[in-house]
């Protein structure tokens, strides 16, 4: 097919995500990917600045991941996890419990982010329910926050500001407060979390537990906040006796400057959830990471077990994988490949604060986010990044890249140039 005919049979047949199959835009038909760059139908090559919806660490076709899905086909590609076990999801489950925070030694595979969120909100309930303490079945979020778009996720994510208002009717019901303030460097002030606490204070006999995004709320608005405020956060959760349960999906495995966001306030949650980068952007896996004492009470209440088990979980050869994902993350230096991006999105983002549209600008780690005063119309802008020979996908009123660690220093200049010529070139049309 030629890429007049792929981007028409698409558009009759292929529903992507957030978009309308009623005139729908025109996808960037792809033909391969190769480090930092993917390669259009029609021969452009494009710096990938997404990685993936940040989860391609390494870049494309990285042959260390590629040898290590091979050997594990020669193998078996898959097997049931159901009373069978192999060596890839044990090294695996080890290696997360000895990367974590500390406690977190139970691991409980599933195959997506939003599976891994529903399985630490079952965990949550279940824990109670072994406690004997049933009626503490409703959690506690922040504002703007994101845990994916299953029905047990989109209740925790922002009911208003968020993309579910739709469902808002049907879904479980549970508590909000305020967001963070904005700032990672933002000093903690009094009342910071005042409504946070009081939440917990009138409620707590009903929440099970606090689910947030440590220090990067990522879809619900690209905010950064300060790890003071996280820590304040699991200090009031202990205090009132309500399960810490981190969504670290976005912000796991180095992307926001620290192995977790958590341990930038050196806590310990109850419950972590990851996904995302684990595989290194190849293959569709998730965890959740719980304590042996989360565990061990779940398994010894009326169930006896954990009710859950999707069919794919412990896949081999994405357990295999992301074997691999975390040598690479070892081998390369992800502390230096992280700082070196940081300095980078720092100097040619930077300047962009000045501009008349612009109403912020955000670095941490591996992010980096320009927020503009009016929402960009995707479709529009999209074509112009294109043009630029750069791929970013801003959603509402933020323009951010989530790049590659692997990405050079010249490839993140043209990349962050490219953005900002297109976001010029939009609002001075």
């Amino acid at each position: 097919m030629n890429s007049e005919q792929l981007i028409a049979l698409d558009q009759q047949h292929v529903w992507h995500p957030y978009a309308s199959m009623d005139n729908p835009p025109p996808a960037y038909p792809v033909v391969s990917a190769e480090g930092v760059r993917l390669r259009l139908a029609d021969g452009r090559e494009l710096i990938d600045g997404m990685a993936s919806w940040w989860c391609a660490i390494h870049g494309y076709n990285n042959p260390y991941l590629n040898q290590a899905m091979q050997a594990q086909m020669s193998d078996m590609s898959h097997v049931m996890f159901g009373g069978i076990t192999h060596e890839p999801a044990v090294r695996l489950a080890q290696r997360l419990a000895d990367m974590a925070p500390a406690g977190l030694e139970k691991v409980f595979f599933s195959d997506s982010g939003s599976v891994a969120v529903e399985v630490a909100i079952k965990m949550a309930l279940q824990y109670w329910h072994a406690r004997g303490q049933a009626e503490k079945n409703r959690m506690l979020t922040v504002r703007n926050g994101y845990h994916g778009d299953t029905f047990g996720a989109m209740a925790v994510c922002d009911p208003v500001n968020g993309m579910h208002s739709l469902f808002t009717s049907v879904l479980p019901q549970h508590y909000f407060c305020a967001a963070p303030p904005l700032g990672f460097d933002r000093p903690l002030e009094d009342t910071d979390l005042n409504e946070l606490e009081q939440q917990l204070k009138d409620h707590h006999q009903h929440i099970a537990g606090l689910i947030l995004e440590p220090i990067v709320q990522g879809a619900g608005g690209m905010r950064i906040y300060s790890p003071a405020w996280l820590k304040t956060a699991a200090e009031l959760c202990k205090q009132y006796d309500v399960l810490l349960i981190a969504d670290e999906i976005a912000t796991g495995f180095g992307r926001a400057g620290a192995l977790f966001a958590c341990n930038y306030a050196d806590v310990q949650p109850d419950i972590m959830c990851l996904g995302k980068a684990i595989t290194g952007g190849t293959m569709s896996f998730a965890a959740t990471l719980t304590t042996s004492h989360i565990a061990t009470t779940i398994s010894r209440g009326e169930a006896s077990c954990f009710m859950h088990g999707p069919t794919f979980m412990g896949n081999p050869l994405a357990c295999a994988v992301a074997n691999a994902s975390l040598d690479l993350l070892e081998s390369n230096n992800w502390q230096k490949q992280v700082k070196d991006l940081e300095q980078g999105l720092h100097k040619h983002l930077g300047p962009a604060v000045s501009a008349d549209y612009v109403e912020d600008v955000r670095v941490l780690g591996a992010i980096g986010v320009v927020q503009v005063k009016q929402a960009v119309d995707l479709g529009r802008i999209q074509k112009m990044l294109v043009d630029e020979g750069v791929w970013v996908r801003p959603f509402g009123k933020l323009v951010y890249v989530m790049p590659p660690y692997v990405m050079s220093p010249e490839d993140l200049q043209t990349l962050c140039e490219g953005m900002l010529r297109a976001l010029k070139r939009y609002f001075n049309a």
